[in-house]
């Protein structure tokens, strides 16, 4: 059968997360489409994807799986539901309000190791209208197989998250000593922020660009991760994908630090800490392989693989044992107001094709 997929997205960010299931998808024969909701994100899908322009033509296209990295889809469309995620989980809401919320829109929820699916299997058995598939994630497949880094001077990655709660570009001090320390030309800084991140944040990030710090205005970030010898982040799901290549990341006032990071909350903590991580003490070395094979124990780079045959055999499967999703009707009207498209149609099970 010739499966019809949709990579349904909101934010760029959502393009490397997507790109690997495509290619996945296609390397099978199958049919690929993308749509954006978000107007600004509309502009920047390249010329080479296949993309719907609108909600009509998406309907239209009749998916047989909507692959979704964002977390409120139009759940009029045709094909089963399925979510990916758009991030690991970083603990920057309560549990009710973060990453395990159940909004409703989804049928497959494709989690990326034991610390998402045992709460996500626990909330499968309380509401019925959805299955949980371990798979991993996508966005992390070109990480692997790991490679050995081979440069004279060590490089720092430097990641913040977009809310002003956690950030560290809303800390002038931290900035200060970001620009101090990469004037003394010891270590290669690069610096990536989120594609939300506030534009006047982003301006002074480019101001501070000098001969040993440069600022990389990409949703491509793998390539960087692999050049760098360390992380220096706030609370942002980047550390997660970072620390997959078993290196140490240094948080500042991480919301919820463990063991698998060195988290410091004084400024005059940052260099020392710094030099620490780069040299790979053994309990960090230690604490990192065990948050590893909790949040994300593939090393194959297949999860997008993963991913496409969970929907599959989803999609062939019997789905009787599973309840209608609730109505939802707020939410749903928040997404039809969002598309301008008012229809009364909404499907509550995952639908049945004709092979």
């Amino acid at each position: 059968m010739n499966y019809r997929f949709l990579i349904y997205i909101s934010y760029s960010y959502a393009f490397p997360i997507g790109e690997p299931l495509e290619e996945e998808i296609l390397r099978r024969g199958y049919e690929v489409k993308w749509f954006a909701d978000e107007e600004e994100t509309k502009a920047r899908f390249s010329q080479e994807k296949l993309v719907l322009n609108n909600i009509k033509e998406v309907i239209a296209y009749q998916p047989h799986v909507v692959l979704s990295i964002t977390d409120s889809i139009a759940d009029f469309i045709p094909g089963i539901k399925v979510q990916v995620f758009h991030g690991f989980l970083a603990n920057k809401h309560s549990f009710k309000k973060g990453h395990f919320r159940i909004r409703g829109f989804f049928d497959m929820y494709c989690t990326q190791g034991p610390s998402t699916t045992e709460p996500f299997k626990k909330l499968q058995k309380k509401h019925k209208h959805f299955e949980v598939i371990e798979t991993g994630w996508s966005k992390v497949d070109p990480l692997f197989p790991l490679e050995d880094k081979s440069t004279e001077k060590p490089v720092i990655l430097i990641s913040s998250t977009f809310s002003p709660k956690y950030s560290l570009t809303y800390v002038e001090e931290v900035l200060n000593e970001i620009r101090r320390l990469s004037k003394i030309g010891t270590w290669e800084f690069k610096i990536i922020l989120h594609p939300k991140m506030a534009k006047d944040k982003i301006e002074i990030i480019k101001a501070m660009q000098n001969e040993h710090l440069t600022y990389y205005d990409t949703t491509d970030i793998v390539p960087l991760f692999k050049k760098a010898d360390i992380m220096f982040s706030d609370t942002t799901s980047a550390i997660t994908e970072f620390i997959l290549q078993k290196k140490p990341v240094v948080t500042f006032k991480n919301n919820k630090p463990g063991e698998h990071l060195l988290n410091i909350t004084e400024v005059f903590e940052i260099e020392d800490a710094i030099s620490k991580a780069l040299n790979c003490p053994q309990p960090l070395m230690e604490a990192i392989q065990n948050y590893i094979d909790v949040t994300h124990p593939y090393y194959d780079g297949n999860s997008s693989q993963r991913v496409i045959n969970s929907c599959i055999e989803f999609l062939n499967s019997d789905r009787s044992h599973l309840k209608k999703k609730p109505l939802n009707l707020i939410r749903k009207l928040k997404v039809r107001k969002k598309l301008g498209f008012y229809p009364l149609k909404t499907n509550r099970r995952p639908p049945t094709f004709e092979k």
